[in-house]
């Protein structure tokens, strides 16, 4: 839904998930690849516009070594692929012929059994193995099994972070899987390093439209945090930004953080009002808790907080959020209360009665202020003369 990648009929839209890293979800013999082959004969348009006229979007990265064509057609299946050795370097030549010749399963077997050889070979070569997941990947999209395309291309970007193609096939199995999100996230990514991918220019616009259905007007507040490709993973950079266009995208993505942080506070501090009206006095703390760890500097989360201690009698705590409160504002009269009662019941009723009397200079008119005054100087004239006696 909502992608041009269409399942075959009888797949499942995500199929088994892998029983170790090599093996893949699923095998098919090459009789079931008639569909998937007329599909690909002859020249297909690229989905990204950007690749060069020698390639189609589908075909495998790194198998432009390989020349393969009609039934007829040579190719090199012995050309060197990076740092794999030779028999291991066949098997992914092999897979890439059949791929460009849309027998998607047996290239699957091919890019599976080269995998395999690393592992038993202990072979490190990120690159190399990043490249096979991808195509593998590749043959799952094509095969419409987008949970292990998914699987494989997550474990490409394990071994070569920030790679266009994983990318890129993990965004369209994402979207066939209605995960609009991810999609958005991967999609989003990959205009970072390639801002020429003129698929994933209008797979935003289409998934846009999607979450703004699903989610509302605050669909972006949903989303997951978009990550920040640094400049050595950016393509086609032949014209370097200037410094200040640098600095208006660190400042565009600054004011982005602040206003992510700025609705997650407010959502957080909403939720421990809610929590104090109905008397759940630690899960509130909790929630004001988080919004400090925001914003560290809100005096009103500070008494609110100390309200949720002083109900927990957790009168040290409260009187602590007090004093934070007092320091950020010297005259908050809510804060004085508080840390008035929390001195009461600590037993400290000389403190409590100088806060009380803090308060009413600040506004004569607060009646629990003085009941509280009278409460707290019966209890100092109390515990006095108690002293005393003993």
């Amino acid at each position: 839904m909502g992608n041009s990648q269409k399942k075959g009929p009888g797949h499942g839209e995500g199929g088994g998930p892998h029983s170790q890293p090599g093996t893949p979800g699923h095998k098919r013999s090459p009789g079931n690849n008639t569909a998937s082959s007329k599909e690909v004969q002859g020249k297909r348009p690229a989905v990204n516009g950007t690749l060069p006229a020698d390639k189609s979007q589908d075909e495998p990265r790194g198998s432009g070594a390989v020349h393969s064509g009609t039934a007829g057609a040579s190719c090199n299946l012995d050309a060197p692929c990076g740092a794999l050795p030779p028999p291991l370097a066949r098997l992914k030549n092999e897979g890439n012929m059949l791929f460009k010749n849309g027998q998607f399963g047996d290239a699957l077997e091919k890019y599976t059994q080269a995998i395999d050889g690393c592992t038993e070979a202990g072979i490190d070569s990120p690159e190399d193995l990043c490249t096979l997941y991808s195509n593998r990947a590749a043959c799952y999209l094509k095969d419409g099994n987008s949970a292990d395309c998914i699987q494989d291309c997550s474990r490409a970007l394990e071994l070569r972070p920030f790679s266009l193609k994983p990318l890129l096939r993990r965004a369209m199995a994402y979207e066939t899987l209605e995960r609009y999100s991810k999609a958005y996230v991967d999609y989003k990514t990959v205009l970072q390093i390639d801002v020429s991918v003129q698929a994933a220019h209008d797979s935003v616009h289409r998934i846009t439209k999607m979450l703004i259905e699903q989610d509302g007007p605050d669909w972006r507040e949903k989303l997951p945090e978009i990550p920040l490709v640094p400049l050595s993973a950016q393509q086609h950079r032949k014209d370097e930004p200037s410094a200040d266009v640098l600095q208006a995208r660190a400042d565009r993505a600054q004011q982005e953080k602040t206003r992510k942080a700025e609705a997650r506070f407010t959502l957080l501090k909403q939720e421990g009002n809610e929590l104090v009206k109905s008397g759940q006095f630690q899960g509130a703390a909790d929630k004001y808790s988080e919004c400090l760890a925001i914003k560290p500097n809100e005096c009103a989360i500070y008494t609110n907080r100390a309200l949720c201690y002083l109900k927990l009698e957790g009168f040290a705590e409260a009187k602590q959020d007090c004093d934070s409160a007092l320091q950020i504002e010297p005259n908050n009269k809510k804060a004085f209360y508080r840390r008035a009662l929390a001195h009461k019941g600590l037993k400290d009723y000389l403190s409590a009665s100088t806060d009380l009397q803090e308060v009413l200079q600040l506004d004569p008119n607060v009646q629990e202020a003085e009941q509280e005054l009278e409460t707290v100087t019966n209890l100092l004239r109390e515990s006095l003369l108690a002293n005393s006696q003993g």
